[in-house]
């Protein structure tokens, strides 16, 4: 039986949540957007409150929470601010592939530092010359003796210029795709390790990005994370677990701007009612409602699947697909509610929509998504239905009467090109619909 029921803890959590985004997140928003700066003192609060880490596991001096867990927190944190709870989810993503990694020295080493200390570690898969093609990679790794040379660039990298360590994926020869990938916990005190200027964007600019690059960097082998031919796996594994966070972010903006847009239409008058009157708006707002429930349910069913141990690929690509672009269309109606006020800066609505518009790109863009998601439904899907040309589609005779017709000698045959059913003891020479030879048609 399905239970959508929050346990006392997920609700605490929720709530735990929700206090610290409307006390910590909400205020400074706009601020630090208007500047392009991440507020560092936000993401230790967040530390020392309790709502960063809550994945690391409890035998490594975290709380062990689940994936459902952490949409939960995330969609809160989004509401407020896409843009900060990126920074702060980031440390999620970036610990990812060493939760899942195998070697349990290096879990030892740093996670209970993570846990202990405000210590920010990212996620860095993309190049400038590649982002949803993991396979594509040009990065370096050579090895030498006892450690790994790293040589290369990283682009687009969430916390890049902020982070204390990073989970660095490359490659041992570019020209093997994803055989060469390999992957590494790196520090950022090594020496040639650097950060990039802050990359100016069109949203989420309380939340650093940059790019990383790497010289030489000398990484001991006791820090790999996947030896090569197992850094494409660990990488997919990770965005298995964190793509369904991505549609948290999103359902926590389009909520926001829903409720943004409700407020505004019931206080907005125009022809002597409020404009929430208006069946025009009424419409609006039930889809949008629609949307925001929908997305969160296909979240939180992709976060529960991984945390049951099962393979969430699937459903965690169509949560992020579906809420990203479910969000878009939210933040566009509830732009058009607003009507001007909506296009102007001076309220929530435009920064909500730049925000947003990240979330159908990053980790995997909803093209990627979609070739997932159909290669599934093309390749590995079960139907349940018979094909087409076996589905005894007639309307004819009685289908009672038929069965006495088949004892009898005749027989349902169906063309297989357009579906036309010949009555008889043998098909026709030729079709008299689309006139195929008689070869077309089979037996129902």
């Amino acid at each position: 039986m399905l239970d959508f029921t929050l346990t006392p803890e997920q609700l605490a959590l929720q709530k735990k949540a929700r206090d610290f985004a409307l006390k910590e997140i909400l205020p400074v928003a706009w601020y630090y957007d208007e500047i392009h700066e991440t507020p560092m003192h936000v993401l230790r609060k967040a530390f020392d409150a309790g709502i960063m880490n809550g994945d690391i596991p409890v035998e490594y001096g975290g709380p062990g929470g689940g994936l459902l867990d952490a949409v939960i927190v995330t969609e809160e944190l989004a509401a407020a601010c896409p843009g900060l709870a990126t920074s702060i989810f980031d440390n999620s993503l970036g610990m990812e592939p060493l939760i899942l990694s195998s070697n349990d020295a290096l879990k030892e080493k740093y996670l209970p530092r993570i846990a202990k200390e405000f210590k920010l570690i990212c996620f860095a898969t993309s190049e400038p010359t590649m982002g949803s093609d993991v396979s594509g990679i040009r990065c370096l790794a050579k090895e030498e003796g006892d450690h790994w040379v790293l040589n290369g660039t990283k682009h687009w990298i969430t916390n890049a210029g902020i982070a204390d360590y990073m989970s660095v994926f490359a490659t041992v020869d570019p020209e093997s795709q994803h055989k060469g990938i390999c992957a590494f916990i790196v520090e950022r005190d090594w020496e040639g390790v650097s950060s990039g200027q802050k990359i100016p964007k069109l949203g989420q600019r309380a939340s650093n990005t940059a790019a990383l690059n790497f010289k030489d960097v000398r990484v001991p082998k006791e820090n790999v994370l996947a030896p090569p031919g197992e850094g494409f796996v660990l990488a997919m594994k990770t965005f298995g677990r964190t793509r369904p966070a991505i549609g948290a972010f999103a359902v926590g903006a389009a909520r926001s701007a829903m409720e943004f847009a409700i407020d505004y239409a019931k206080k907005r008058r125009a022809f002597g009612d409020p404009i929430a009157n208006f069946q025009a708006i009424q419409f609006k707002i039930a889809e949008m409602y629609q949307k925001v429930e929908t997305a969160r349910l296909l979240v939180w069913k992709a976060a529960w699947e991984a945390d049951k141990g099962m393979d969430s690929t699937l459903t965690a690509s169509m949560a992020k697909m579906y809420s990203s672009e479910a969000a878009q269309e939210v933040l566009g109606e509830a732009l058009q509610i607003l009507a001007g006020y909506g296009y102007t800066k001076l309220f929530p609505v435009e920064k909500l929509l730049r925000d947003t518009r990240l979330f159908k790109i990053y980790e995997g863009t909803s093209e990627i998504q979609r070739m997932i998601v159909s290669g599934f439904a093309l390749g590995a899907y079960e139907p349940a239905m018979p094909p087409l040309e076996d589905l005894p589609i007639q309307r004819v005779v009685d289908p009672e009467e038929m069965s006495a017709q088949e004892e009898g000698g005749k027989a349902v045959w169906r063309c297989r090109m357009c579906g036309y059913v010949h009555y008889d003891e043998e098909p026709p020479d030729e079709c008299p619909v689309c006139f195929f030879p008689k070869t077309a048609f089979k037996k129902a």
